[in-house]
C-alpha cells in the first residue's frame, strides 16, 4: 500500500525543484508550439491575417486543420519529453518511479484501460448518433481522415501521457511528499487539471458547470493511479479519450475541431447526458477495475496517512 508514493520519499523532493520543473515544462510547451506558429505564419496572405488569428482564436489561423492538430500535439510531445529529462537530471530519479511501481512499466494495463475506455466511448457516440441522428453529420473525406487518423495514433498518446505522468504521476507524488497521504494530493491536482481546462471552448459554450466534467475525469485518474499503484490504466484510458473524440466528432465549439467522422450540428446544452460519465460512467469503471486488479482497502489507500 501507498508504494507509488513512498518509492519516492528517500529522492530529492526539495519543494523548488517541483516548482522549478513544472516551469521548465511549461516554457518547453511554448517552445513546441513556435513550429505552429511559423507554418501558420509561412501560410498567412498578409501579417494582419495572421495578427488577427493570434490575438482572437488559434483555431482561425490559415492552415487546414490536420497541420493545426498535428503541430498542437508536437508542443505535448517537446513537454513529455522535457518533463523527463527534469526528473532525471533535477530530482536524479528514474523515470520508471512517476509512471509505476512495478519493476516494469505493465503495458497490459495501459491496452487494458485503452481498450474498455475506447469502447464505451465509441460506444456511446454511436448510440447518440443512431437516437439523434438530426444532430450529426456525415463528414467522412478519406484522405483527410486518413491522416487525422495517423497524427491521432501517433501523436496523441505523447499529449495524454505528458499530462497524466505530470499530474497523476510527478505532482501527485511530490505533494504525497508534503501531505504524506493521498487525499490531498488527489484532490489539488484533480482540480489543478480541471482548471486548466477552463480555457477549452466548451467551457466558454456550455458554461462553468461543464468544468465537473473535467475535474471529476481529474478524479478518475487520479484515484486509479492511487487504487493501482501506477499511471498505466489512467494513461491508456486517457489516450482512449482524446483519440476517440479527434477522429469520432468534431463541432464548431470543441477543443478538436477536426475531419472526424462526424460533425456535431446540435447547439449545445449541459443536461445529464454532460454529467452522465461522471455520475455513472466512472464509478463503473472503477468497479470494474476493482475486480479485475482485486483492489481493497479503498478507504485506508485514500485517506490513509504513510510515514
Amino acid at each position: 500500500m501507498y508504494q507509488f508514493f513512498t518509492q519516492i520519499l528517500d529522492g530529492n523532493n526539495q519543494w523548488w525543484k517541483y516548482i522549478l520543473t513544472v516551469f521548465i515544462v511549461f516554457f518547453f510547451i511554448q517552445i513546441g508550439s513556435i513550429p505552429l506558429i511559423l507554418v501558420a505564419f509561412m501560410h498567412s496572405s498578409n501579417m494582419d491575417e495572421f495578427m488577427l488569428a493570434a490575438e482572437t482564436n488559434f483555431l482561425d489561423l490559415p492552415i487546414d486543420s490536420n497541420q493545426y492538430f498535428g503541430w498542437m500535439l508536437f508542443s505535448f510531445f517537446v513537454g513529455l519529453v522535457t518533463l523527463l529529462i527534469c526528473v532525471k537530471v533535477i530530482h536524479n530519479r528514474s523515470v520508471l518511479k512517476i509512471i509505476t511501481s512495478r519493476n516494469n512499466v505493465d503495458w497490459n494495463r495501459v491496452f487494458f484501460g485503452f481498450l474498455i475506455w475506447g469502447c464505451i466511448a465509441a460506444g456511446t457516440i454511436l448510440v447518440q448518433t443512431s437516437i439523434a441522428p438530426e444532430n450529426y453529420e456525415w463528414n467522412f473525406k478519406l484522405e483527410p481522415f486518413l491522416v487525422l487518423l495517423g497524427i491521432a495514433l501517433l501523436l496523441i498518446p505523447f499529449q495524454t501521457s505528458m499530462e497524466e505522468l505530470l499530474f497523476r504521476g510527478y505532482l501527485m507524488q511530490g505533494l504525497g511528499v508534503m501531505f504524506r497521504s493521498p487525499w490531498m494530493p488527489l484532490l489539488i491536482t484533480s482540480v489543478f487539471f480541471g482548471l486548466l481546462h477552463g480555457a477549452n471552448p466548451e467551457v466558454a459554450k456550455l458554461g462553468p458547470i461543464v468544468m465537473i466534467y473535467y475535474i471529476g475525469t481529474g478524479f478518475l485518474f487520479g484515484l486509479t493511479t492511487i487504487l493501482d499503484d501506477g499511471t498505466e490504466l489512467a494513461i491508456g484510458m486517457h489516450a482512449a479519450n482524446n483519440i476517440v473524440a479527434a477522429v469520432l466528432v468534431t463541432s464548431d465549439w470543441m477543443v478538436f475541431q477536426t475531419e472526424a467522422l462526424y460533425r456535431d450540428i446540435s447547439e449545445p446544452n449541459v443536461n445529464f447526458e454532460t454529467l452522465f460519465p461522471v455520475l455513472v460512467i466512472y464509478p463503473l469503471l472503477l468497479l470494474i477495475f476493482s475486480k479485475k486488479y482485486g483492489w481493497n482497502q479503498w478507504s485506508a489507500r485514500i485517506f490513509g496517512f504513510f510515514k
